[in-house]
């Protein structure tokens, strides 16, 4: 089995989330930066490695099956060490879109996982391929949950209360685009009833 440079830079993402996990709870001057880059830095090697995938047509079948598993990996477990801190959920406007939120983007992850993998036994897996709207729906989650990392005002800015806006946008564009999946394989859920 030959590993590629974009099957490297998944499994490197993968790596992060331990890293992440750690240094959320390290105290730290610097604990937020280090959060945030941590997270930025599993963000860009998404994009990097399919970017370098399509460039060098190095696309893989092992690529393929972890690729989707780090992004939800990494984003799930954010989520979750946000939606369980105590400190966070003393600062949102409500505790519960928050959570409402985070279970929202977690929970379509599921289902769409779900849903692929039946597609896929059904030899209709192109069905429900990845679609603009679930990138710009990655887009969001990455951009809100980075800036919830950081978290802190910077130059009088509320960038905590930014990143909470921008969650729930995402979780909006999460629900758009779940809904947007199960309308493509459609077809295929009532063929059998």
């Amino acid at each position: 089995m030959i590993i590629h440079i974009p099957n490297l830079l998944t499994l490197f993402r993968v790596a992060l989330i331990p890293v992440l996990v750690v240094m959320y709870f390290w105290p730290s001057a610097y604990r937020e930066i280090i959060i945030t880059g941590t997270f930025v830095l599993a963000a860009l090697t998404d994009w990097l490695d399919g970017f370098i995938a399509r460039r060098m047509n190095a696309a893989s079948a092992l690529g393929a099956f972890l690729d989707p598993v780090a992004d939800k990996l990494i984003v799930s477990s954010a989520l979750v060490l946000l939606a369980s801190d105590g400190k966070v959920l003393d600062t949102v406007l409500h505790p519960m879109p928050f959570a409402v939120a985070v279970a929202i983007i977690i929970g379509r992850e599921i289902v769409i996982s779900a849903l692929r993998e039946w597609m896929a036994e059904l030899g209709e897996r192109g069905v429900i391929a990845v679609a603009r709207l679930g990138k710009y729906k990655t887009i969001f989650q990455m951009v809100s949950i980075s800036v919830l990392l950081y978290g802190k005002p910077l130059y009088g800015v509320p960038i905590f209360l930014i990143g909470e806006i921008l969650l729930y946008l995402a979780a909006l564009l999460t629900l758009w685009s779940m809904v947007e999946y199960l309308r493509a394989a459609r077809p295929y859920l009532r063929e059998n009833d």
